[in-house]
């Protein structure tokens, strides 16, 4: 179990990642962008919007994106990216607060 200090949360109490804020953002636009749209509206992988995600917590996107989906494109990030910043992103995934409307 790891604990986290407070000032390890962010603003909206998530965990702080433990890369960059655009590093990260610019990640998700990029690199999964380019499988799942440019605007993650989909496009080989399905669209990660919140209304397409809406099905799923959060633990499930992070655990999508921790372990991919064998037999598919999806790849595997935890050799990639830290825990904190698979949260991070699934979070930011499910909210929609890397995308405009």
């Amino acid at each position: 179990m790891v604990i986290l200090s407070p000032s390890a949360l962010l603003a909206d109490g998530q965990p702080e990642p433990s890369s960059s804020l655009s590093a990260l953002e610019n990640l998700v636009m990029q690199d999964c962008g380019s499988c799942h749209g440019m605007t993650l509206k989909g496009g080989l992988g399905p669209a990660l919007r919140p209304e397409n995600l809406s099905h799923l917590p959060e633990k499930a996107i992070a655990a999508i994106i921790r372990e991919g989906i064998p037999g598919t494109a999806m790849p595997p990030w935890k050799p990639l990216l830290a825990p904190v910043d698979i949260e991070w992103i699934s979070h930011q995934l499910k909210t929609g607060e890397l995308v405009s409307p």
